[in-house]
């Protein structure tokens, strides 16, 4: 293997390297989605990103549902972004943040001409984005360009032995070079809240971790359950697959952040990174498209998914790449499967070769690679609602 680990990406207006170049329609509220929809399919090769919030949320949960937007069309796989919204004065504040890249964006407001003008005006805008953005061009980049995340789907016990801890063999390859890392799933980390607390850079920033994991035990879990949470954690698919307690969840989940590496910062929900490059842990749902799509409007570029009994998701933003060890999944959903790591469990594989594999699987899908999800059309954009609007 190329120990180099270049690719070639999309340089952006402020310095961060993409991996895809979406012309991107964006909807501020629920509102806005059909019209969103109608400038996609105006102008072929666009990409809409329908979602079901934007009314009426308040405090906290508003400041989140901003930062996911501005976050998303900030995302380096983003080479240009219209913005429509029912009213212009949050519609101009996603606008603005977005413009903050230096990349082109430009924002429509239905209130006042309808759709069917609104529609007709953005189209024409879409359209000279589109063109602008099919002349860009790839340029070599290194893995300090790279920015990586990682959440579990559908974990079983291959997860825990052998596709988990190949993500983690990657991160321990990637991080000394520069690349960035995030995991994330807070409820998922219950019975390894401590020995994740140890493995941050410090104690302050394990302080901050295990914090971040009580609040969310204290403030969203407890209150809400009701006698325990059969079926949700662990999930029925993660029972079918051998995993019966949170706990032996948890454990095979943070083998996603190697034996090596440290994380060097905890991050709210669809925060982005300011430390440098490292390894960072996101406050999230476990819930699959939740969590990419926090993660995404991070900046993160690519998504590595292990998955065990088999998870079909995917992004329109952020490329999934799925990687499993389970033998049956790969037999009965292999459409859904980028690298097949069974064979560490019939010991044909090393654990060592196995994230060699997925390091160049990475790299394939940066230089264009559409990934199983991408070729199947699964585009999950899923926001993170926090409590009920006004």
């Amino acid at each position: 293997m190329d120990r180099n680990f270049q690719f070639r990406g999309y340089r952006r207006e402020n310095g961060r390297v993409g991996i895809r170049n979406h012309v991107v329609i964006l909807p501020l509220d629920d509102l806005s989605n059909a019209a969103c929809e109608a400038v996609a399919n105006n102008i072929k090769g666009t990409l809409a990103l329908p979602h079901h919030y934007g009314r009426l949320q308040f405090g906290e949960d508003l400041e989140l549902h901003f930062r996911t937007l501005i976050g998303t069309g900030s995302n380096p796989n983003v080479a240009a972004c219209v913005v429509i919204g029912i009213e212009p004065g949050w519609t101009q504040r996603v606008v603005d943040g977005i413009a903050e890249t230096g990349k082109p964006v430009e924002g429509f407001a239905i209130e006042r001409n309808g759709d069917i003008s609104t529609i007709a005006r953005a189209s024409r805008t879409a359209k000279e984005f589109l063109h602008w953005a099919s002349e860009l061009q790839r340029e070599p980049c290194g893995v300090e360009d790279l920015w990586i995340s990682h959440k579990c789907g559908e974990s079983d016990t291959t997860s825990g032995i052998a596709s988990n801890p190949t993500v983690g063999n990657l991160v321990d390859k990637l991080d000394p070079l520069g690349a960035t890392n995030c995991f994330a799933e807070t409820s998922e980390l219950t019975g390894a809240e401590l020995l994740c607390q140890q493995r941050a850079i410090n104690p302050e920033i394990g302080k901050k971790f295990y914090d971040t994991w009580k609040a969310y035990m204290d403030e969203v879990i407890e209150p809400h359950k009701t006698d325990d949470l059969s079926e949700s954690q662990p999930t029925k698919g993660n029972i079918e697959g051998g995993l019966t307690t949170i706990e032996e969840k948890a454990l095979g989940n943070l083998t996603k952040i190697g034996k090596k590496t440290s994380y060097i910062d905890v991050l709210t929900p669809a925060e982005m990174p300011r430390r440098g490059p490292g390894l960072y842990f996101m406050d999230t749902s476990s819930a699959a498209a939740e969590c990419v799509t926090l993660q995404a409007a991070a900046g993160f570029v690519v998504h590595v998914f292990p998955t065990g009994q088999g998870n079909i998701i995917g992004h329109p933003v952020e490329p999934v790449i799925k990687l499993t060890a389970n033998p049956r999944t790969v037999r009965t959903m292999g459409e859904h499967v980028d690298l097949d790591v069974s064979g560490i469990l019939r010991r044909e594989m090393t654990l060592d070769e196995a994230g060699d594999l997925l390091i160049d699987m990475t790299l394939r899908t940066c230089n264009g690679r559409l990934t199983a999800a991408e070729a199947l059309g699964h585009r999950e954009f899923v926001m993170t609602k926090l409590y009920r609007s006004a």
